[in-house]
């Protein structure tokens, strides 16, 4: 028989590979020192929590060894853990994970080492070693002994990438002088070291999120022991208990899940915010509990050099006119950090061409360190300054100085005066971009304007013929209407402000609006307790009106409606609100601290409701976690109580005709109360039903 040269190769490579010790094809969690584990080969933990392999991040053509979920059904795997993420390989089914000499290494497809566990061996004999996956996603390097006791030597715990999960310690080894920071991904596809990280701050006990590990831009508050002060979604948590542990060796976070069956984690994210998570079966999705920093824009350099951020907007990061994004591939992932440059490059050898400048924002504290080297200039001579040095791509005069930056300096750039956060203020900036290109944007604006004028004059003209025929036919009625509010409210003020000339003769006695007692605030006072009704303190907007967050002495914190000419209530509307929460007491009755009137101005002060409305618990997925069975029932029962007392146990039958989620506010123990009762009616006697002439309600 005649035996080709390819048929000895082929027997040959297959022999070889039979010879390599490997995984057995059955689930396994753990690998000995004489296994190898290669191409498709995983760890399953012995609950099948969890598996470890070499995965693929999306399109990445790069191959790494990792630890994610086996029994959470996402697309892609959600990995928890990576080993080499700053070495990645090309060709997994040639790489090899395998103990030597005492440590896990990874071999690529050259047998070159380029990830380990980097541990001195002690003299335990390495052929006991071994490396086992636990069903808390923890990879545990160990030497195997004849005691009862099996000490780990090495744990993925302890080397977290950007996972904090549940067990897991996050804080300082005082013993090696060094601590554990969570990175996140540089995109989504990328598991390499990102530009955000989060870390213990050791001497005041919180959490701190950094920029390229240098720039802090959000802490978590101090630690009390049960929350973070900069954190109160945690006062609402059913699910996770955290606590902190300080001893001779280390001081560190840690945390567990009161209930075990439940599936969760904490993310350095991609985005720059810290986020926690639980996976929800019924939907196979992540649910977000809670996200730092809430703004998405308050993340530093999140739309890198040039870019600009706006909250309302998505995606959040655009590239300031005269710039595009430096990749669109980047971008096009949600990774903004590269940032922007110019379409057409600044030519300063050409002496002619004179750049422009466009307008943006810096918050003051991105530039403070700049103030002490900063040089007096006005306006105009600080730009000839930017103007005679090529290195200049933007300059700004604050506190009378003249501030020089380059590009470096540009990461968080806003495109508007009024910042995320009321509290960081910011001051204007020139940026220089070419001639030629800002003349191009400004064609491009004018034409825009030109357009949206005609369009725009156009529709005001047909808007203006309508309401002008319905105003001529109702004009007659609203007269009547107007000069009956005028008298009430002249009547009013001469009546010393007391609310019981509000309540309609005809619905309740002379004795019962002696026992309604609401005080009236001075409206100067409601001005310098809302700060003239700054848009900082505006809580929200309700079909009565803006609703405003003030201090006034004796009261402390209030919430201050303010009626809204175009909201479609009025006096009406008013003085039920006043009369009716003046009258009722319950605890499950929003309560009425005052009121107010002048001129036009109507003003209801209410107790400040620290979770808001119902409808975000319900309807917005970071808060809808906290609704666990027990807290609805809770929920329901106080409303339920409620409703019964203006239903049957008050002295006065109420139909509040508004009822619905917003309309249901939560205070710091999530214990409810109704709210709204511009649109409620008291029902006379024994009556459990009336009419109505107008549509009321939502």
């Amino acid at each position: 028989m005649i035996v080709k040269a390819s048929d000895h190769f082929f027997f040959f490579f297959f022999l070889y590979l039979f010879s390599i010790p490997s995984l057995s094809s059955g689930a396994n969690n753990n690998l000995a020192v004489n296994q190898v584990l290669s191409g498709f080969q995983t760890l399953i933990s012995d609950a099948g929590n969890f598996e470890m392999g070499f995965f693929k991040p999306g399109q990445s053509p790069n191959f790494y060894i990792g630890i994610w979920y086996k029994n959470v059904r996402t697309t892609p795997e959600t990995v928890v853990w990576v080993a080499n993420r700053e070495t990645p390989i090309s060709d997994a089914l040639s790489s090899k994970l395998q103990i030597v000499n005492g440590n896990l290494v990874l071999l690529n497809e050259s047998n070159t080492q380029i990830w380990s566990t980097n541990i001195i061996p002690t003299p335990t004999p390495t052929t006991s070693a071994s490396v086992v996956l636990l069903d808390d996603g923890n990879l545990v390097l160990r030497y195997n002994s004849s005691s009862s006791s099996i000490t780990p030597i090495w744990q993925s715990f302890d080397h977290p990438t950007n996972t904090f999960m549940p067990g897991g310690k996050f804080g300082y080894n005082k013993r090696t002088n060094t601590k554990q920071i969570i990175t996140s991904w540089k995109s989504t596809e990328d598991p390499s070291m990102g530009p955000f990280s989060l870390e213990v701050h050791q001497d005041e006990k919180q959490y701190v999120i950094k920029w390229n590990r240098s720039v802090e831009y959000w802490t978590s508050g101090s630690w009390n022991g049960r929350i973070f002060s900069a954190v109160p979604e945690m006062s609402l948590n059913y699910i996770y208990n955290f606590s902190y542990v300080d001893n001779e060796n280390e001081s560190y976070f840690t945390y567990s899940l009161y209930n075990p069956s439940i599936i969760s984690r904490f993310v350095m994210d991609v985005s720059g915010q810290i986020q926690q998570l639980s996976y929800l079966g019924v939907t196979a999705q992540w649910n977000l509990f809670w996200s730092q920093p809430r703004m998405q824009c308050e993340v530093y350099a999140l739309c890198g050099a040039f870019g600009s951020c706006r909250q309302n907007e998505f995606p959040f990061c655009n590239c300031l006119s005269g710039f595009k994004p430096r990749s669109e591939r980047d971008w096009n992932q949600s990774d903004f950090s590269g940032g922007c440059v110019r379409k057409i490059e600044l030519n300063c050898s050409v002496k002619d061409e004179k750049p422009g400048f466009i307008v943006g924002y810096l918050p003051v504290k991105s530039v403070s360190k700049f103030l002490e080297t900063g040089t007096p200039k006005d306006e105009a001579a600080c730009q000839r300054s930017c103007l005679d040095d090529c290195s200049c791509d933007a300059y700004g005069v604050i506190d009378n100085k003249c501030l020089l930056l380059n590009t470096e300096n540009l990461n968080n750039i806003s495109s508007f005066f009024l910042s995320v956060d009321p509290n960081n203020l910011t001051f204007p900036l020139k940026i220089k971009v070419s001639a030629s290109d800002l003349a191009n944007n400004t064609a491009k604006i004018n034409t825009k304007f030109l357009v949206a004028g005609i369009v725009s004059g156009f529709c005001g003209l047909v808007f203006l013929c309508s309401i002008g025929i319905i105003f001529y036919r109702r004009v007659k009625r609203k007269g009547s209407r107007e000069e009956n509010r005028e008298n009430f409210e002249l009547e009013f003020q001469d009546n010393g402000r007391n609310v019981r000339y509000l309540v309609d003769p005809g619905i309740l006695s002379a004795e019962e609006r002696k026992g309604i007692d609401v005080p009236f605030i001075e409206f100067k006072t409601i001005l310098s307790a809302t700060d003239n009704f700054s848009l900082a303190n505006k809580l929200g907007q309700g079909g009565f009106g803006p609703v405003y967050k003030g201090i006034l002495p004796g009261l402390g914190e209030v919430a201050v409606k303010r009626l809204a000419s175009q909201s479609g209530q009025g006096l009406k509307e008013f003085k039920n609100e006043v009369v009716l929460i003046g009258k009722l007491q319950h605890r499950n009755l929003v309560r009425l601290l005052g009121y107010s009137m002048k001129d036009h101005e109507m003003i209801l002060l209410y107790e400040y409701m620290h979770n808001k409305s119902l409808d975000r618990f319900i309807f917005v997925k970071t808060l809808s976690v906290c609704l666990d069975w027990d807290l609805r029932f809770d929920i329901i029962m106080g409303i339920a109580r409620g409703l019964l007392y203006l239903h049957q146990d008050s002295r006065l039958r109420i139909i509040h005709r508004d009822l619905k989620a917003s309309n249901v506010l939560l205070d710091e123990d999530m214990n409810p109360k109704i709210s709204d009762f511009g649109l409620a009616k008291i029902v006379k006697g024994r009556e459990t039903e009336d009419n109505t002439t107008r549509v009321v309600g939502t």
